[in-house]
């Protein structure tokens, strides 16, 4: 199982992977991006691989067995917000860049059972990993109309966010919702007919709010970033790939703050003010985006935007 990893190529560019230098893959989903870490950085370089689902992990596992990559890569089932704990503890040292393929993989879609696509019949969990108490069915059930109308609107920029939240009141007053195919009769019952028929199915941006809303996705971006420029050796890199809009805003102005200066040399109430200097580099002016090929052989990129810094 090899995840189909989005803009794999420009991603091992700017990381800059070159030989016996080490890395972390804070995402390691189905291996592809890891493995081209691997093929990059040997022969001792080694990758440390994170990921918060560890079915998914205990999957991967099975492409890293062979003798040349077995010494050289760490996989850890944990949640990249607690980056730097998980650095400490696998004692792993001289990080010369971090990789974040933000989102679900298509295992996630395809083989995890837990309600994450709309095309099939699971059960509405979206959970990465069951250690977390929050599902999709809680959401739907227990939380207020103004409050699943808020995250339909954020997390998934549904522009009849109210009328789905209103049409998944009315449904739950009825009967729970508890699997796919019933929370897509609600929202097609919710949205204007003339959008059922477009090019992305209705039933996505919902799915998304869910997901990312379950997974604290957006927090743990947040919580995450000033962490990598901790663990970044000087000339580190670090290089994101989002998905969503919300999540490329996160990073754009994270990278924009701490690619300033924040503070000018001078007095103030009589205390001597120091310069605070600039602890990243930006090197993607603007995002990177997949090529018409890649979006042809992989549909799911073609949202996929890629920023790079370096660490000072």
């Amino acid at each position: 199982m090899v995840h189909l990893s989005v803009l794999q190529e420009e991603a091992i560019k700017y990381l800059d992977v070159g030989p016996n230098e080490n890395f972390i893959d804070c995402t390691v989903n189905g291996g592809g991006h890891t493995l081209e870490i691997l093929e990059n950085n040997g022969p001792r370089g080694k990758v440390l691989g994170l990921d918060a689902d560890p079915e998914i992990l205990k999957e991967t596992k099975k492409l890293f067995e062979k003798k040349e990559y077995r010494n050289r890569v760490i996989l850890l089932s944990e949640n990249f917000n607690n980056l730097k704990e998980a650095v400490s503890k696998s004692k792993f040292k001289k990080v010369k860049g971090i990789l974040f393929d933000l989102g679900m993989s298509s295992w996630h879609l395809e083989k995890s059972g837990r309600g994450f696509s709309f095309l099939k019949e699971e059960p509405l969990d979206m959970r990465y990993s069951s250690k977390n108490p929050l599902t999709a069915e809680k959401i739907l059930n227990f939380w207020s109309e103004s409050e699943i109308s808020r995250i339909l609107t954020d997390f998934g920029e549904e522009r009849f966010a109210g009328s789905v939240a209103r049409e998944i009141i009315r449904e739950r007053k009825v009967r729970s919702l508890n699997s796919t195919s019933q929370l897509v009769k609600v929202i097609q019952r919710a949205i204007h007919p003339r959008y059922l028929r477009q090019k992305i199915h209705f039933a996505t941006r919902t799915f998304q709010a869910l997901r990312i809303a379950v997974n604290q996705e957006l927090e743990n971006l947040i919580k995450v970033l000033p962490q990598t420029i901790e663990v970044l050796e000087p000339k580190g890199r670090v290089v994101v790939i989002s998905f969503h809009s919300s999540e490329d805003r996160i990073i754009k102005n994270f990278f924009r703050d701490r690619a300033s200066i924040y503070r000018s040399e001078g007095e103030e109430g009589g205390k001597t003010l120091f310069a605070k200097k600039a602890s990243l580099n930006i090197l993607t002016k603007k995002p990177i985006r997949p090529s018409q090929e890649e979006i042809k052989i992989n549909p799911r990129s073609r949202s996929a935007r890629l920023r790079a810094a370096e660490k000072l």
